[in-house]
């Protein structure tokens, strides 16, 4: 019975893990989680806020990201909340199931607009952004909610306006005893390998081109 258990705190915290790497993926400069997982869903009152307040949050980093306006920080609080199948299909990415029901993550999104601007105007740059704390909660009608929360400090070199290269380094996790075991030995792994890096470029170039796109009209009128 204990080893049982044991099994399925073990692959509750590697499913955990791999909500948190995407998290992490979106957090490096985006505040814009990756629109595929919301298509064709009709949103709550509430997912209309979290989505509204993640837009007004967007506009205010692609301002600095485009306008080079290096003036005071960025700070959003930002929230998102996952339906059970859209966490189907982000967990799906990692080769991974996802058998319980939706979740909610939030942080304190804060950027120094300086940092912006030198990645888009120096030739090579290595940005370190602030230390940021993820909180999240798990549904689970059989089990309940369980909480946790990590930080992380990404890393990012930057390259004629372009990420090359990223690290998320994991920091402090606060999860259940067993589901902080498998987190804290796969972030562990990934600060050493860097699994995670080609995600955060590929996200972190997404985000400065097709997504601030989306909203130019925006932040092009506030320049």
């Amino acid at each position: 019975m204990a080893a049982t258990k044991k099994r399925g705190a073990l692959r509750t915290g590697l499913l955990v893990l791999g909500m948190a790497m995407a998290v992490a993926a979106n957090s490096a400069v985006a505040a814009d989680p990756d629109k595929s997982i919301d298509a064709d869903v009709n949103l709550t009152p509430q997912e209309t806020a979290e989505k509204e307040a993640r837009k007004a949050c967007k506009v205010d980093i692609c301002k600095a990201l485009h306008s080079k306006d290096a003036s005071g920080d960025i700070a959003c609080h930002v929230i998102k909340s996952w339906r059970k199948e859209q966490l189907v299909k982000l967990v799906g990415k990692l080769k991974v199931t996802w058998p319980y029901d939706g979740a909610q993550c939030a942080m304190q999104l804060s950027v120094k607009r300086d940092d912006l601007v030198r990645a888009m105007t120096e030739p090579k740059v290595e940005i370190e952004f602030q230390k940021h704390t993820v909180t999240c909660t798990i549904a689970s009608e059989k089990k309940g909610a369980t909480d946790f929360k990590f930080d992380l400090t990404p890393k990012v070199t930057f390259e004629n306006g372009k990420a090359t290269k990223a690290r998320a380094n994991w920091g402090k996790i606060e999860a259940p005893t067993l589901i902080k075991s498998a987190m804290w030995t796969a972030t562990a792994a990934d600060n050493t390998v860097n699994l995670l890096s080609s995600t955060i470029v590929t996200e972190v170039n997404d985000f400065v081109s097709r997504r601030c796109d989306e909203v130019k009209d925006q932040w092009a009128a506030q320049h």
